[in-house]
């Protein structure tokens, strides 16, 4: 049967689920920025799944400046979740606003049954996290936002970045860390670290569960999701690679398509339909519209 047509995991179950993965290690999470996306993720194997708020903006034709609105981030994530029926954890960026408004996202989110959420400690409006010019928010500040989300939905599994590392140092980092683990955080995001001995030098001093970002063409060098393993960091995080990868992709085609009109020097690198139908269960959708059509 069609995925759309199974059991729907329930938000507490996917909080779960992403929670024992995370405890279990080694969990590598790639972005997934929209369903198809995800269908051919999870086909891989991947246990997991990121919305990136970068990669939802590249997507939408935005850049990544917190321009994105909850409803919009909120939706595609639902669909994303549906689809797949995998956890996913969701960048919230700064929250969409202040306390309040974090709590808001937290439900809106947690509807959309989202099995986890990442929250960031820059102001709004924020930039990626490998570029210059981040300001950020007192430690104090985002550990309320923090504090505000596990109060009202305990179960949401809450992932706290900071993008100390630029204006702080890492004693900046490991301050703020130990600020919203004490606030309720699940799990510690160190954003942009600058080599492997910065992050050896965090998980060091921090005892919970760690998330390293392997994002390219930033600050952090081009590491194996095993180094990070071996330091003991449990989450190793591909946030854009996919779209990147597609992108260059299309790119490619289209400029051949604008200058040849043809499409055959492609057929190699395309899914071919028989192949897209399987991913999206084309057949099993109208098999059980031939029984419901039959009675």
């Amino acid at each position: 049967m069609a995925w759309m047509l199974e059991p729907m995991p329930s938000q507490p179950e996917l909080s779960e689920r992403f929670r024992q993965l995370v405890a279990r290690g080694h969990l590598i999470i790639p972005g997934a920025h929209d369903p198809l996306a995800g269908l051919l993720a999870r086909r891989a194997g991947f246990a997991a799944l990121y919305l990136s708020g970068a990669a939802l903006s590249a997507s939408s034709g935005l850049p990544d400046l917190g321009v994105l609105t909850l409803e919009e981030v909120a939706r595609r994530a639902e669909l994303l979740v549906h689809a797949t029926k995998l956890p996913v954890l969701v960048d919230i960026d700064t929250g969409f606003g202040e306390v309040l408004n974090v709590v808001r996202a937290a439900r809106e989110l947690t509807k959309a049954g989202v099995a986890a959420v990442q929250i960031e400690d820059q102001e709004m409006p924020k930039r990626c996290g490998h570029l210059s010019g981040k300001r950020l928010i007192p430690p104090k500040a985002m550990a309320e936002k923090i504090r505000a989300i596990k109060r009202v939905f305990p179960k949401l599994f809450v992932l706290a970045r900071t993008d100390a590392r630029a204006l702080e140092g890492l004693e900046g980092v490991l301050a703020r860390a130990t600020l919203y683990l004490e606030a309720g955080a699940d799990a510690i995001f160190p954003e942009a670290l600058e080599s492997l001995e910065e992050f050896r030098r965090v998980r060091q001093a921090l005892t919970a569960p760690l998330l390293a970002n392997l994002t390219e063409f930033g600050k952090t060098p081009l590491l194996k999701a095993s180094e990070l393993f071996e330091l003991g960091y449990e989450m190793v995080l591909f946030p854009v690679s996919a779209l990147r990868v597609a992108a260059r992709a299309m790119e490619r085609f289209y400029e051949h398509l604008a200058q040849h009109g043809s499409s055959q020097e492609f057929l190699d690198q395309m899914q071919t339909r028989a192949e897209l139908y399987q991913l999206i269960h084309y057949d099993a959708y109208e098999a059980f519209d031939r029984t419901v059509s039959a009675g």
